[in-house]
């Protein structure tokens, strides 16, 4: 294959790169020299690395690889010892004694500690997205040895200890005393996982080093560095080339990736994801529940999944995913309930009082979404076509995250909305978020300006429940009402910007772990 010169420069790089680790750079043991290389799309620096106080993909990322939770949870919801190595739940949900594990250390040499636990449920976990609700039910935390930390809460809370997986804990003694959210160690976090931050070079690189001191076992990889290559074709020729080993490519790529002998899609590893339609019920075209079910019967779900997505995608067909079961409503079907049946869509839309004008438009809708996205800026291009067999135009806006974030959430001005967003470890986490009343228009969360006291109950019994079959039926009884209302209703499945891999240089990059989003470091292998 021809190289372009930008295919030489970033081949330099690399080289350079794996030249400093052979020199001395390497974290000392092991495979000295060893380097593992991900090209992402922007500088991580403008929102930091510690996923625990930022949301973000991209902080989500690195604190997976230089942190640790009490509990981790895989990308199928299992969840197994870490940093506690057991862990108990009274019967009546009040109570988490969590055990801790011994021996462990702070990538700074400190020893973690059962104080530094309290310090994370006391003062950290209230500042974190996926942390917040747990917190608030939280009475008290004590020190009941040096090894055992007991966790009182008000009131139980059903995903508890998926909440608790999904904390990152955090030094006390580097941020005691501090403004956390400014702390620097969120952008040079001190953890306990198997890597630790080295250094960063503004708009190049961050690079890992290896812990050799690791509590699970010996670090296969003596540096990781991430590579900023802001162009969706030079990293794609970057890993067709074997030059670095992940990067997120172009749902448009896929194709590429499936013929390649050396690259292929990481089908596993990390949370589910999904592409939703998103209505605003507070649009004087979308205030009906009917007209909104209309909208969404218009948009082929399996046509947006086989070219949009490019047949890395898997069209839905109920508000949740088909795991975990016991949360599903299998009496929900969108293919029997919205099937895309243009003469009874034309009928609904007439009925509610919106007939076709002059030009056959019967009136036109603001689609927003991220236009960083590929994936769900060409959903909602194709969407745009099928609406217009309806009658109902559509006018494109694209634009940053941060803007989408503003006209969605906090102003209310849109439409329809695209996003790419993640099922989460559990329903209560990742998905409720999205149909239950969410007045303080807060980001990620229900846009719809619908609150519903149907949904509401739903939504708290689920969370007050710690038996799993209560809390299925309240989450089957939230799907049953949220689909009446649409709300916001999932097009596709999505895992087509899970990373892709080449295995031109490493063995073994796609082992499931037991932490979801962490790479494989203990068993990955050089290819020679």
């Amino acid at each position: 294959m021809r190289r372009t010169r930008r295919g030489r420069l970033l081949a330099t790089l690399v080289a350079g790169v794996m030249v400093l680790a052979a020199c001395g750079g390497g974290g000392g043991g092991g495979d000295a020299g060893t380097v593992w290389v991900r090209a992402i799309n922007g500088d991580p620096m403008t929102m930091g690395l510690n996923a625990q106080l930022v949301t973000g993909s991209i902080p989500r990322t690195f604190s997976a690889q230089i942190m640790d939770p009490l509990i981790f949870v895989s990308d199928d919801s299992t969840l197994s010892p870490a940093l506690a190595e057991s862990w108990e739940l009274s019967a009546d949900g009040l109570t988490l004694t969590l055990r801790l594990r011994q021996g462990v250390k702070w990538h700074d040499g400190q020893p973690f500690t059962a104080e530094d636990v309290k310090f994370n449920f006391d003062e950290i976990i209230p500042l974190s997205t996926y942390g917040a609700e747990l917190a608030e039910r939280v009475a008290s935390v004590e020190i009941t040895d040096p090894a055992t930390v007991v966790v009182h809460l008000q009131e139980p809370y059903g995903p508890v200890l998926e909440a608790v997986a999904g904390q990152f804990m955090v030094p006390e003694h580097v941020y005691e005393g501090t403004d956390y959210v400014t702390n620097q160690a969120n952008k040079e976090p001190i953890g306990t996982g198997p890597m630790k931050f080295a250094q960063y070079t503004p708009g190049q690189e961050v690079v890992l080093e290896k812990n050799p001191d690791y509590w699970e076992g010996e670090v296969r990889v003596d540096r990781a560095v991430f590579t900023i290559i802001p162009d969706p074709n030079s990293r794609a020729e970057a890993l067709f080339s074997g030059e670095i080993d992940e990067a997120i490519l172009d749902v448009s790529q896929q194709d590429r990736v499936a013929a390649s002998e050396n690259t292929h899609l990481m089908e596993e590893g990390n949370f589910s994801e999904y592409i939703p339609m998103m209505f605003n019920a507070q649009s004087e075209y979308l205030a009906d529940p009917e007209v909104r079910a209309a909208v969404f019967a218009a948009a082929d779900r399996t046509a947006i999944a086989e070219i949009a997505l490019a047949g890395v995608a898997k069209p839905a067909k109920r508000l949740f995913p088909d795991e975990p079961a016991w949360a599903l409503n299998t009496d929900i079907d969108f293919d029997r309930d919205f099937p895309r049946d243009l003469a009874a869509i034309n009928a609904t839309l007439d009925r509610a009082g919106f007939p076709r004008g002059p030009d056959g438009t019967r009136f036109t809708l603001t689609l927003r979404y991220i236009s960083s996205l590929t994936a769900t800026a060409a959903t909602a291009e194709m969407v745009k076509s099928m609406l217009a067999d309806v009658g109902i135009g559509a006018e494109l806006v694209g634009t940053s995250g941060a803007v989408f974030t503003e006209k969605v959430y906090t102003e209310g001005e849109f439409d329809l909305a695209f996003l790419r967003t993640s099922l989460g470890a559990e329903p209560s986490i990742g998905i409720t978020r999205w149909y239950t009343c969410n007045e303080r228009k807060a980001a990620a969360a229900n846009p719809s300006g619908i609150c519903d006291p149907q949904i509401e109950a739903a939504a708290a019994a689920a969370l007050a429940a710690t038996d799993q079959t209560t809390r299925g039926e309240a989450y089957k009884a939230l799907q049953a009402r949220a689909t009446e209302l649409m709300i916001q209703a999932p097009l596709a499945w999505f895992n087509g910007e899970f990373p892709t891999v080449s295995t031109a240089r490493w063995n073994g990059l796609d082992e499931p772990q037991a932490l979801a989003e962490r790479r494989a470091w203990l068993t990955m292998t050089p290819t020679s």
